[in-house]
């Protein structure tokens, strides 16, 4: 059996989770632990724990529970004292406050949701994500780097304060495993972050294993402003400290009313302007959207994106890639 580990944080791995987990294959996941919005970072700022909300995605995406349970892991309140906090990050909070170390509080909470593979946060340490730009301004903490729409620089360097060690079950994993999967999901508040931690980015350049790369779908505003898929490549490199060996990048449609919805905000499509020049890797190509509506709930008071990947399609050219 493959052993595939996935590196990342938010909406993008929790669909890319979702449509592994039906394969047969050992999977892992390396979580990001550098959210400071919403609901998780006010639990972050208020209780001191450490920011609950992407750990719970990938719990939830390699759920086998019972459906009473992942429809509790995410109600998100609408109304009181809890309004706009999700009752799984309320959950998994609480569960640090009763636990030993927070390896008791992944081993709880994926016993809870039998979770399919190994949910693994990156660091078991408080840091927070910093952003320098071209212009010299350096911005503090996931949330404000997430919603800072007005910078069009590009950012500069990422860094971490303070820097942190590694969990040594990521670095573990990453040395065990065949495939390592990275993305899509906004490049410098879900994937960067992972890739700073010490001695992940040291073992990712050792590993042997073949790097999959899912490039996004669309641009994100304020981090990745008219990037093309070769940007989004090459800064993903540097911090990753070597080429991914397969890229794979969308070439189905994407409905127009979605797509106003996207040049209303200023963000637009990733072109895909790889190809042998410039990529020695392999390149998948395919309709990877998901056609269904996304509702927003309207206590989730989070900008967010209202076109995903679908889990189906994205599973089946990963499966492709690695001949499953």
């Amino acid at each position: 059996m493959k052993k595939i580990t996935v590196i990342g944080g938010g909406t993008g791995t929790f669909v890319v989770l979702t449509g592994l987990k039906v394969h047969p294959l050992d999977l892992s996941v390396i979580v990001s632990m550098m959210d400071s919005g919403g609901s998780t970072g006010r639990l972050r700022d208020q209780l001191g724990v450490l920011p609950p909300g992407d750990i719970r995605q990938c719990l939830l995406a390699l759920s086998e529970a019972p459906l009473l349970w992942r429809r509790l892991f995410l109600y998100r309140f609408d109304s009181g004292d809890f309004y706009g906090h999700n009752f799984g990050n309320i959950f998994i909070s609480a569960l640090e406050k009763v636990s030993s170390d927070y390896n008791e509080v992944i081993k709880n909470a994926s016993y809870i949701l039998k979770t399919k593979g190994q949910v693994i946060p990156v660091t078991l340490e408080k840091t927070h994500l910093c952003a320098e730009y071209e212009d010299g301004q350096i911005i503090k903490g996931e949330a404000n780097i997430d919603s800072n729409p007005e910078k069009n620089q590009r950012i500069k360097k990422a860094f971490l304060d303070p820097l942190v060690d590694s969990n040594p079950k990521a670095t573990a994993a990453i040395r065990e495993s065949d495939y390592i999967i990275i993305g899509p999901g906004d490049l410098y508040t879900s994937i960067v972050p992972v890739l700073l931690t010490k001695n992940i980015r040291e073992s990712l350049v050792s590993s042997p294993a073949k790097i999959i790369y899912i490039l996004n779908l669309m641009t994100k505003l304020g981090q990745t402003n008219n990037y093309q898929a070769k940007d989004h490549l090459e800064d993903l490199s540097r911090y990753l400290g070597r080429t991914p060996d397969i890229v794979v990048a969308n070439d189905g449609k994407i409905p127009g009313d979605i797509l106003e919805w996207y040049l209303s905000h200023h963000e637009k499509p990733v072109v895909n302007n790889l190809d042998s020049r410039n990529f020695p890797g392999k390149l998948i190509i395919g309709d990877v959207i998901d056609t269904a509506s996304f509702k927003k709930e309207k206590s989730d008071k989070l900008t967010r994106s209202i076109l995903r990947h679908s889990p189906a399609k994205l599973a089946g050219l990963i499966a492709h890639a690695i001949s499953l």
